[in-house]
């Protein structure tokens, strides 16, 4: 059985699974591991409490294409970080049609009214519809479009506010305070990244087509350096040997907007354009026959 939904960040292409665990975007991976083992004991044939053998068979089919394949992708950190990549792109590519956007369920429509107290509106929504999500098997569905709207819509508006933020502060501002840090913080003359054997490592793998390594090499070179220019170039260049398209453009789009004089990036940069030309990129997705958002991630808007 297919279970198609079509509303919120499904309808983007995004399999939310978020919402299909009924967890907020910020979950970590105890609060995940905790919603999942309740969720699965509503559904698991041995302790579900639907009233028809349909209805079993049914939660059953649910536990095993949605519920598991989401906690096994949420259970680990690197793969919800990646997710978390996807969703903060998604979320500004939807900040300049925030105007635009129309939602259904009402609790989606209460947080777009939302312009103070963003997150504490979005957990109290999302709590009360988490805790009715699953005690209904054939509205299971129906919910988890729900808070995948309301999720579509908390992304956008913390994505919005992001963006505000800076551009809040003057650009005389901005140039005082860079001159105050560099006239009270002792300017080393050499500065080694503490990744740079992470790079030096993963640069080698690459040349060995080991991709699989670089991959490694780089997700622990990035928690110590998030906004590496270098590392996510490296990363998108072996995403792209493995033809993930979708992962190499998000973290090719971080490494040029980290720097887009990094000769990495650039490399990168060139080497998605070969596959993906930049007039292109909109209508390209990482799935064949589907059409993507995330052409958008260097210009453009899905159609």
């Amino acid at each position: 059985m297919s279970f198609k939904i079509q509303q919120g960040l499904f309808k983007l292409d995004i399999v939310d699974r978020h919402a299909i665990l009924g967890v907020p975007i910020d979950a970590d991976g105890k609060q995940i591991r905790q919603r999942y083992l309740k969720v699965a004991y509503r559904l698991h044939p041995d302790t579900c409490k639907a009233d028809s053998d349909t209805q079993k068979k049914l939660a059953n089919q649910i536990l095993s294409k949605l519920v598991n394949p989401a906690y096994e992708h949420l259970s680990k950190d690197h793969s919800r970080t990646e997710h978390l990549l996807i969703l903060a792109q998604m979320g500004k590519t939807l900040v300049p049609e925030s105007a635009k956007t129309t939602v259904t369920s009402e609790s989606a429509k209460q947080l777009l009214q939302e312009v103070v107290n963003v997150d504490q509106t979005y957990k109290k929504l999302l709590q009360s519809l988490a805790t009715e999500q699953y005690t209904s098997i054939d509205q299971i569905l129906k919910s988890i479009a729900q808070i995948s709207e309301l999720n579509l819509v908390y992304l956008m508006l913390k994505q919005g506010q992001l963006e505000r933020a800076k551009t809040s502060i003057p650009p005389a501002a901005k140039q005082t305070a860079e001159t105050a840090f560099k006239k009270t913080v002792p300017q080393k003359e050499t500065f080694i990244s503490p990744v740079a054997n992470y790079i030096r490592r993963a640069q080698e793998s690459l040349n060995r087509n080991n991709i699989a390594q670089v991959i490694i090499e780089m997700r622990d070179a990035l928690k110590q350096e998030p906004n590496n220019s270098t590392c996510h170039g490296l990363m998108g260049l072996a995403y792209l040997k493995q033809n993930q398209l979708t992962m190499a453009k998000v973290h090719i789009n971080k490494a040029w907007q980290a720097n887009p004089q990094d000769p990495i990036a650039i490399q990168a940069k060139q080497e998605l354009d070969k596959l993906i030309p930049p007039d292109n990129q909109t209508k390209t997705s990482n799935e064949p026959g589907k059409s993507g958002f995330l052409g958008g991630l260097f210009g453009g808007k899905k159609k």
